[in-house]
This record gives structure tokens, sequence and C-alpha cells, in this order.
């Protein structure tokens, strides 16, 4: 099991008084690197492992082992990094800025288009993971300059951390029915990222949950991944089917998954706290290479080699080419149930990708030509 640690350093001892002023000025230097909210939470996650080992034991996780593979140290943050005592929490809004208020509808309305290829909205951009890494450093070394060396940690979805309770805590949000973060002035097109130190910070409260009656989220949900308020079976969810299997996507899902060839934004467009989502401060999470409109026969024809050069510093990318394929193979054969039945590009398109080195392809190519007969 990994075990992180704080540099070796002396505890930094601050009165209350210095330590609330501290708390005031890492919000106000969050903001200044681009955060739009920054919080401190305590690191109690106690009340939430039964319901982690619940989930694991009920095998909801899939293929994602690594979300057992640290015991309940992923609900112990002290256990996982020793010295720590506080969270500092943050979010950072990724909806592109050319975005307008009508982007859900246009999300929404591209579902139905048989020529296609839906991506996620987070992953048109530059990878998230290196972009709020970054500025969470940045965030440390301010408050190192500040105060002097002291423990810290780094986490932006890197590490074992329950950063949704964490973030919940802080009072960053609520969880939504459909497990993710919802803010009231900013829905919940945002990206998270954590500190862990060994600080003795002012706490912020948690806000209450705002949902209500609503259920928007489970009942668009494609594959019905959503069993209940909270409970996500993830090897139903389409972003895990897209991004984290690294087999064959289960034939009985195949045709549920539509034109959505990576990740899946379903529930996030249908919630109505999504009419207040606010746009990137940051050029980053712009879209690239016109991801936002492709068609699923360009993005097909892409070799490895140019797959690998468009999506250079992109979280799709890490999924590799031959997943790439197979995904957007899913696609074009359920073009077929989508009006586009034969279409002659569709089958070109398919049958030239038939002999593909890899098993993984063609069996996911077979199948998506089977759909057109």
């Amino acid at each position: 099991m990994v075990v992180w640690s704080f540099p070796h350093c002396k505890a930094v001892s601050l009165p209350q008084a210095n330590l609330d002023e501290l708390a005031s000025r890492i919000k106000a230097w969050g903001r200044e690197l681009g955060f739009a909210e920054v919080r401190i939470a305590d690191i109690d996650l106690s009340a939430n492992e039964a319901g982690l080992q619940a989930w694991l034991d009920a095998g909801m996780h899939g293929d994602m082992d690594y979300m057992a593979s640290h015991g309940m140290k992923r609900a112990r943050p002290a256990e996982l990094v020793p010295g720590t005592v506080r969270a500092i929490t943050a979010r950072m809004n990724y909806l592109p800025g050319a975005a307008d208020e009508h982007w859900r509808e246009r999300e929404t309305a591209r579902l139905s288009d048989p020529t296609q290829a839906v991506i996620s909205v987070y992953a048109r951009g530059r990878d998230y993971h290196k972009v709020l890494r970054a500025r969470l450093q940045q965030l440390a070394d301010k408050v190192s300059a500040a105060v002097g060396e002291f423990g810290y940690r780094v986490f932006t979805d890197s590490a074992p951390v329950m950063e949704l309770p964490l973030a919940e805590k802080s009072g960053l949000g609520w969880r939504g029915k459909h497990t993710l973060l919802i803010n009231r002035s900013a829905g919940s097109m945002f990206f998270m990222g954590e500190i862990l130190v060994d600080l003795p910070l002012p706490v912020d409260e948690p806000t209450g949950a705002h949902c209500g009656q609503c259920s928007a989220c489970i009942d668009v949900c494609p594959t019905q991944a959503i069993l209940a308020p909270g409970k996500l079976d993830a090897r139903r969810c389409i972003s895990y089917l897209t991004i984290e299997l690294k087999g064959a996507i289960p034939e009985d899902l195949r045709p549920l998954l539509g034109n959505r060839v990576y990740g899946c934004d379903d529930c996030q467009t249908a919630c109505p706290w999504n009419k207040f989502a606010q746009r990137a401060t940051l050029p980053d999470f712009d879209e690239r290479h016109a991801l936002g409109s492709a068609g699923m026969i360009e993005l097909f024809a892409w070799s490895e080699e140019e797959f690998n050069r468009r999506m250079e510093g992109s979280p799709i990318r890490r999924i590799g080419h031959e997943r790439w394929l197979r995904n957007l193979a899913v696609g074009l054969g359920n073009a077929a149930g989508m009006g586009a039945k034969g279409d002659a590009a569709i089958l070109a398109a398919l049958q030239a990708r038939l002999a593909h080195p890899s098993p993984l392809v063609r069996e996911h190519v077979a199948w998506a030509l089977g759909q057109h007969r």
C-alpha cells in the first residue's frame, strides 16, 4: 500500500488569529490563481466508510481496482499522509469561455445526430490534472513563502483520496443524486483538487443539499447507472465504459451508448442547477481540434500517430488509440438506429478497420457492421 509522507520539516506553530488570517489569504491567493473557490475541511470521513465498503463489496467499481487497493485509507487522509489535519479544497470551472446560455440544449441536440462524435465537455481542452496540479502547487508555494516550511501534499484525482466528501465537508457544494458535486452558484461543471496539510486551519461549514424532489439526472441516464439517489453502478456508466474499461464493452450496453464516444454529460446537462454553470477563466479548457463538433468518421480515420499528436496534452490520450477506435466503432454502429442505417460513408469507414491488428477493435467493428445489416 502507498503511504505518502510530508517532507521532513519543523511543524509550524501559529496563533489562532494568524491561522484565521492565513485561511483568508489562502482563499484570496486561490482566486488569483484561477480557482473559482477555495475552502477548508477537517479530515474526518468516518461517516463515509460504510458506504464506500458496501459499494466496493457490491463490485460496482468494476475494473477500477485502484478504488479498492488501498482499503480504508481512501477515507482516512491521516493514514494516507501521516500528519494531515486539514484539507484545502478547490474547484475550477471548465465550461469553455465560448459557451453561451444555450450550451445544454446544443449538447442534447447533438446526441440525436448520427454523424457526430459526442465527447464530454471537460475533455475537449487541456488535461485538467496538469492544470490543477500546477496551480495547487503554486498555492502551496505561496503558503510556504508566508509561514515557512510546512507539511503538505497536492492531489488532483491522482491518489486514493475521497475528494467529493472532503469538498462537501468544506462547503464547495453538495453531492447530487448523480454523485457529482453541485454548487448553487455554479452547477457541477468544475474540476476539484485538494492540498492535505498539517496546519490546523479554521474549517468552513458545509452547505445543505438542494436537489429536492428532482430526479432529472436519474431519469435521463441512458444506461440506468444511477440505481438510486447517490448510488452509482460504475459498471453501467458510459464514462466508465468509454474511459476506464480496458476490454470489450458489454454487447447489451453498446446500443445505449449512442454516439457518446468519450464520457457522458447527460446527467449534468439535465441538471437544472447547470443553468448557473460558470465559464472557465483559463484558456486551458477552451475547445481544441473542434472536438465539440467533430464527426465520427473523421475521428475514426485518425492513425495512431495522428491520434497521439492531436491528443497530446489531452485527457483523451490516456485511453490510447485502440480504445478510441473501439468507442468510435460502437458509435458508428449505433448510427444505424439513429437514421443512418446502411450509410455508404459509415460502412466504408468501418470496413477499412475490419482487418485492424487489434482483436478488440476488430470485434467492435464487426459488431458495428452487423448493426447496419
